[in-house]
């Protein structure tokens, strides 16, 4: 994609896609492509407010297109501003795509460092919310408690606000490259396994008591109660009740995260 001074139709236009980040990027695509007035995003075959008086279109994802944009967006911001976009898409906040989309327009306008011009909404917007989901990552990365299975599985549930899950492959694989491992995302019903080699994205088929780590809970290794054990009576030894900050201890580990946390239970 080319920088532009592109005149838009005045006519609004409500896209729908697919809900993946190559299904965002080929929106794009199309929009500069067809020069569309886009009033906002849906994602197909999901409930969505839109502009009433907007045209809708669905946009059929073509990895291709998704990447001519990309490849456009790493020659006129750095890369660590491209990856901002992709943390604000998996932040699924409510209209953050058409964020998205505004940002991208203003990157291709042609403004010298554009991703530095702070004053525009957008471009902030952008900064604040891809902040907020690389520290969501980096606690996920912290709280992440393994249990151990009968098989030598390694599994984690997780239900971080945001998602994280995309982001957590390097780290993990990474620091646990001799385990077979699973983390799995209970809220939104998908996750990472690694199986030493390669980490992919799985999705599984829970008992009636959907996602709950007492659904799989009949399945730990002989050994994993003899571990939490000692993890939980590491965590009371350590503690020095003097020095106990409770407002400080939930900065750093909020409630909402306490009952994945083994040494919380």
């Amino acid at each position: 994609m080319q920088g532009s001074n592109i005149i838009f139709s005045d006519k609004p236009v409500n896209v729908s896609y697919d809900g993946t980040w190559y299904g965002l990027l080929t929106a794009v695509f199309d929009a500069y492509a067809k020069k569309w007035n886009v009033s906002g995003f849906s994602v197909i075959d999901k409930e969505s407010q839109s502009d009433f008086f907007a045209e809708k279109v669905v946009v059929i994802t073509d990895e291709t297109k998704a990447q001519r944009v990309w490849l456009g967006l790493k020659k006129k911001v750095p890369k660590d501003n491209c990856i901002q976009l992709y943390r604000c898409y998996l932040s699924e906040i409510q209209g953050i795509e058409l964020t998205i989309f505004s940002c991208i327009k203003f990157y291709f306008s042609g403004f010298e460092s554009p991703q530095l011009a702070y004053g525009n909404a957008d471009v902030l917007k952008i900064n604040q919310t891809s902040k907020m989901v690389h520290r969501e990552k980096h606690r996920m990365e912290a709280f992440v408690r393994f249990q151990r299975t009968s098989d030598d599985l390694y599994y984690a549930g997780i239900e971080p606000d945001f998602n994280v899950i995309p982001l957590l492959s390097e780290h993990f694989a990474g620091r646990y490259a001799d385990q077979t491992w699973l983390i799995y995302d209970l809220k939104r019903k998908y996750g990472i396994y690694f199986d030493q080699q390669k980490v992919e994205e799985i999705t599984l088929n829970f008992s009636n008591e959907s996602g709950s780590q007492t659904s799989v809970k009949d399945v730990f290794h002989d050994s994993e109660t003899l571990y939490q054990e000692l993890w939980k009576n590491y965590f009371k030894n350590v503690n020095i009740p003097s020095r106990r900050n409770i407002k400080l201890h939930l900065q750093h580990v909020p409630k909402r995260y306490w009952k994945h946390l083994i040494e919380k239970k």
